[in-house]
């Protein structure tokens, strides 16, 4: 019996009855828009983490097969790192330039396209040579630039049909969370599946068909955005400049431009460091100062951002340990084995995805109940909170490593239990970021805020890639034990995990009154 096909296609079952039955409860709370975008963006991450699912083994397994294990972990996770943090930093661009010069409809359209080229370049190594670096490279860089468009504008896009209704903004990015994690789940299960069962390239195409089906959504109900999303200014649009072509058309040959070099960037990741350490100081510190020229609610609600944006990176950093060494730990010490057969590692993140499918409606109730009640706990608090539930997880993950006897794995359920702390930890932290965000940006540079907010994921996928590198460089797999070895993962989830990620979580909770101050009554 393949346990994982059965899971699969429970999965599938289970999504096509679960979200009509969400969008037929809150059609008639929430504007047309938010079900739109809900499709587009739950497309968008199909292919998003059904190609990052399987990127670590492909690379341990296939890119990186003529190493020492040991080697090919380390350089495995350092560019899962270094991949993940580009995808969160290019928004910041992505975001400045949607809101001055393309607006979000050409910004989600173009980075789709991009995107979906990224994917099928992909697929396309298994026919050319799946060991060509120089392709594999290009085809993550082809995913960056397209996902710095697409992201934070989706995002941001939506928060734009809320600017009456503030009210119901949480609700809705809750609900557009949700959409998000359809997609992982369904592409966790599916591209994990396919790619490990199956074909890795055949995996990584069904990451690009997940795009398109993405763009299509979208594509098709622009008519049905109430005219928001246009070009702020049509002169960008049709005047020329050099060589008779707009600004417009300008910065898309530029993007084009900007993809080699982002390859040579993610080939060379030294340069990746320095780069987003310059970049986040200069960021950050502009954030800083505006806050302080602005008027004192506007500064004090940027300076928010700021602190918020500091624990996010931390909370990410360890949470996005799920895409890489994580999924090496499920590989490695992990019994996936049920009703006589394994389980692939890669599907184990679609733990993560499922609880918040389940979860994302029950935490929307709970906020709107406590907040009808007065007792809602303020954002601060929430990301507290968040900390505090993913350093349970960890602790768990900890505890069942250490206690078993020498030469067993950890069993399956271990593994569920943690991605539910993390789940409920990320339940509490990130859709109400992104509401915050929108909250708290002045209106006419909600995209730029929006989009570092994002170099905040940056920062911390590149944090946790070198957190997952030092691990796996520290696997002394020639002379350990299968435990010693498993100590060494479990080791770095203590420290890291729980001691580090709760301390930051008592830290925030301490002083999160003087944070809601502020807020100036941002809720």
């Amino acid at each position: 019996m393949d346990i994982a096909l059965i899971a699969l296609i429970v999965s599938w079952i289970f999504c096509v009855i679960w979200v009509p039955l969400i969008i037929a409860v809150k059609k008639k709370t929430h504007p047309r828009a938010l079900f739109i975008l809900f499709f587009a963006e739950m497309w968008e991450r199909f292919s998003y983490y059904g190609m990052r699912t399987l990127l670590t083994l492909y690379m341990l397994k296939v890119l990186y097969s003529h190493m020492s294990e040991q080697d090919a972990s380390t350089q495995s996770l350092i560019i899962y790192g270094s991949y993940t943090s580009m995808v969160y930093l290019f928004p910041l661009i992505g975001g400045m330039i949607a809101d001055k010069y393309l607006g979000f409809r050409k910004a989600i359209l173009f980075g789709g396209i991009l995107m979906s080229l990224g994917h099928f370049s992909l697929a396309l190594m298994g026919m050319v040579d799946e060991t060509n670096q120089t392709l594999f490279f290009l085809s993550l860089a082809l995913i960056v630039v397209g996902n710095g468009y697409f992201k934070p504008n989706i995002s941001s896009f939506l928060g734009k049909f809320y600017d009456d209704k503030i009210e119901l903004k949480d609700s809705a990015f809750n609900i557009f969370y949700m959409g998000i994690n359809v997609g992982a789940l369904l592409s966790t299960m599916t591209c994990g599946y396919i790619g490990e069962k199956i074909s890795w390239h055949l995996g990584f195409g069904l990451a690009g068909v997940g795009m398109l089906l993405g763009l299509f959504v979208f594509w098709k109900n622009l008519k049905h955005l109430d005219g928001k999303g246009l070009v702020p200014n049509e002169e960008h649009e049709t005047k020329p400049i050099v060589l008779g072509l707009s600004l417009n058309k300008i910065i898309l040959i530029l993007s084009f431009v900007a993809i080699p070099i982002f390859a040579l960037i993610l080939n060379y990741n030294n340069f990746m460091k320095w780069a987003l350490l310059v970049i986040g100081i200069g960021m950050f510190g502009y954030l800083i100062v505006q806050g302080a020229i602005s008027k004192e609610k506007t500064g004090q609600r940027l300076w928010v951002v700021v602190i918020l944006a500091l624990f996010n990176i931390l909370f990410w950093a360890l949470f996005e340990q799920a895409g890489g060494s994580l999924t090496l730990f499920a590989d490695k010490f992990v019994d996936r084995n049920v009703l006589g057969e394994d389980v692939p590692a890669s599907m184990l993140q679609s733990f993560n995805a499922f609880f918040i499918i389940i979860l994302a409606p029950v935490f929307a109730w709970l906020w709107k109940t406590l907040g009808d009640k007065k007792s809602e706990p303020n954002t601060p608090v929430k990301f507290a909170l968040g900390l505090l539930q993913l350093a349970v997880g960890f602790a768990i993950i900890y505890w069942a490593a250490t206690t078993i006897q020498e030469g067993e794995k950890v069993a399956l359920v271990f593994v569920a239990v943690m991605y539910l702390f993390h789940t409920t930890g990320e339940l509490s932290l990130s859709p109400i970021g992104l509401s915050m965000v929108t909250k708290m940006s002045p209106p006419k540079q909600v995209g730029f805020v929006m989009g570092i907010w994002f170099l905040s994921f940056s920062l911390a996928n590149f944090l946790g890639g070198l957190i997952g590198g030092w691990t796996a460089s520290h696997d002394i797999a020639e002379n350990a034990t299968f435990s010693q070895q498993m100590d060494v993962y479990s080791g770095a989830y203590l420290e890291w995990g729980v001691y580090v990620v709760g301390t930051a979580g008592l830290i925030l909770l301490v002083l999160s009154p003087f944070i809601k101050k502020w807020m100036h009554g941002i809720k």
